[in-house]
């Protein structure tokens, strides 16, 4: 049975050391969040995945849920249970405005307890997490009316919710959705078409399901500008707020998948269902745009979750397993070979992933603080600042994150050999469970075609530019720090290919686009080693501060040292090949008549 261990010690070390979350308190929420107040969230949902989502994981995935003869939804045995833990601890409205009975505190936080939840059960994790994105949008978007119905309720975990889009001739191109709703005349709507791949979209584990669901109204223009977005609960609510009769949406089947087993990913059918317009009319996307933003981050979060837990079962095993001898003497000599993790091409494998995952989370919460920034602070050119931050790294987060994320789960599972290709040991399951989040919420060469197509010229490149700034003044900063010389070097050299990169683009893109296309997945990855390696050098630049200061572990502040090293040597070079390929241009990508293939 695989085993997991929440972080938790690596993210106060972030929130507090690195990230310094205590000079943002004079915003809403922070100031509750004393150092006291983050350790004990951070160990009870620490607590809450170790004991009650990760020990329900290898069974949900290996029971899987089924589908009734009535179109009910069985979730596998203990999912509802662990769930209902997830809802009674308050854990839905962690960072929800307290009026709606959250609890307010930043969204850093949630982030953190994200991580810790899809670490320990991805399927399980996604029920509450879909549920907070339908919070937002409706946050955002819903009118005072339709936050008083259904807000309250989601954040006590009574009602989930989920984000309806994909049809089956329709995925990236919604412009090309059937779905159509026609008024009613009372102000509701009528919604009639199928959607595909709708993950929660039925289950047994809440009373109510809230589906936001974009459609056509009738007579609406074509494409992405005919789009609207409609709030559709399973079964309506009555003028009391209570659960009334069951509305015209229904589970026409439930897909059988690679993995995420124990989350019912359904086809949704809409038989003339009641639904109510959110925002405005022809402009869905908008509003569904703040889901959609959540839910990408959301899982990048999953691509490093799924990074860490199979990291943590390979090194425990990696310390176990008896084969061989140190190329350098036995390191084990009573025992009958040494355990594997004495193999320097193991240790490779480890390290990469080690040194992935403490990157990642500290740019995943780095940029989760942004959004907190976004959404509460009162200076306009600070929030102007982070949503140009979260613009430009949030297809970083999620393509970069989940392709490594599945690559690590790949290597820790390589690490068992045979025994990690049987399901016992739960490695099949983690490498089958990452590979989702490399599609989902836009297919991760989307979310490269975004980066360079739109986030990356907007506003005349003013977030890329500014991102690029503070990476140099840190480098000139510290330039002279001898503890930090292992990292500003490497970091400049991989800040001049990404400067590289990005200069070759706006020569080379605008006569032939077909070169920013060729190149867009090379330079998504270059930002994001560029991106790593700078929460290396400002990790390196806390744990250095540590041991100056004789504080914590010195242990632990080297373990960091010699990890953010290994990054800086072995894994942030790789941006001159990114910047070779992207130099290379488009001509043989796109050489071939398409008869040749």
């Amino acid at each position: 049975m695989p085993s997991y261990r929440a972080p938790v010690e690596d993210v106060l070390f972030l929130l507090n050391d690195v990230l310094g979350i205590h000079r943002h308190d004079n915003l809403p929420g922070f100031a509750d969040a004393s150092p006291d107040v983050v350790e004990a969230v951070l160990s009870e949902g620490g607590k809450l995945a170790e004991e009650m989502l990760a020990p329900v994981n290898l069974p949900g995935d290996q029971e899987g849920c089924t589908r009734n003869a009535d179109g009910s939804v069985a979730t596998p045995k203990g999912f509802k249970a662990a769930y209902d833990a997830y809802a009674a601890g308050g854990w839905m409205g962690l960072s929800v405005p307290e009026e709606f009975g959250g609890q307010g505190l930043p969204q850093i936080l949630n982030t953190a307890i994200q991580e810790f939840a899809s670490s320990a059960n991805l399927a399980l994790a996604m029920y509450p997490g879909l549920t907070q994105g339908a919070i937002a949008a409706l946050l955002v978007h819903g009118s005072e009316e339709q936050k008083k119905t259904y807000l309250p309720k989601m954040v006590e975990g009574a009602w989930t919710g989920t984000m309806n889009l994909t049809e089956p001739h329709c995925g990236t191109d919604l412009g090309l959705l059937k779905t159509k709703a026609a008024p009613n005349g009372d102000g509701s709507y009528s919604l009639t078409g199928t959607k595909i791949f709708i993950s929660a979209g039925e289950h047994d584990m809440s009373e109510n399901i809230v589906h936001l669901v974009i459609a056509r109204i009738e007579g609406a223009p074509a494409g992405t500008k005919g789009i609207s977005l409609f709030v559709v609960p399973k079964f309506l609510v009555n003028a009391d707020g209570s659960v009334g009769e069951r509305n015209g949406v229904s589970c026409g089947s439930i897909e059988h998948k690679m993995g995420i087993h124990g989350n019912s990913t359904c086809v949704m059918n809409y038989d003339g269902a009641k639904g109510w317009l959110v925002g405005e009319a022809n402009r869905g996307l908008n509003a569904m745009f703040v889901m959609m933003n959540e839910a990408r981050l959301a899982v990048g979060v999953q691509g490093l979750g799924q990074s860490e837990v199979a990291y943590q079962n390979a090194v425990a095993y990696a310390k176990d397993r008896l084969q061989g001898r140190a190329l350098t003497g036995a390191k084990a000599p009573e025992k009958a070979a040494d355990p594997i993790i004495v193999h320097p091409d193991v240790r490779r494998t480890l390290m990469q992933i080690r040194a992935f995952n403490e990157a990642a989370r500290a740019l995943v919460l780095w940029t989760a603080l942004q959004s907190d920034i976004v959404h509460r602070s009162q200076d306009a050119k600070e929030r102007q600042a982070a949503d140009d931050h979260m613009g430009l790294m949030t297809p970083v987060v999620k393509g970069v994150l989940t392709d490594r994320g599945f690559e690590n789960a790949v290597a820790a599972q390589q690490l068992f050999g045979g025994h990690g290709y049987i399901e016992e040991w739960g490695m099949s399951q983690f490498v089958r469970d990452a590979r989702i989040a490399m599609i989902y919420e836009g297919a991760n060469g989307i979310q490269a075609m975004d980066l360079i197509g739109r986030k990356l010229p907007k506003d005349g490149g003013r977030a890329m530019m500014t991102f690029l700034g503070e990476v140099q003044t840190f480098i000139k900063d510290h330039n002279e720090d001898e503890a930090l010389k292992a990292f500003t070097g490497p970091l400049q050299a991989a800040l001049n290919d990404l400067q590289g990169a990005t200069m070759w683009f706006m020569q080379n893109a605008m006569a032939k686009p077909d070169n920013a296309g060729a190149g867009a997945t090379d330079y998504m990855h270059l930002l994001g080693l560029v991106a790593m390696g700078y929460m290396w050098a400002r990790i390196a630049k806390a744990a250095a501060a540590r041991k100056r200061q004789g504080t914590g572990s010195a242990e632990r502040m080297d373990s960091k040292l010699v990890t953010g090293r290994f990054y800086m040597e072995r894994m942030l070079p790789e941006t001159a090949v990114r910047l070779a390929r992207i130099k290379v241009g488009a001509d043989t990508t796109m050489a071939l008549p398409v008869e040749a293939f």
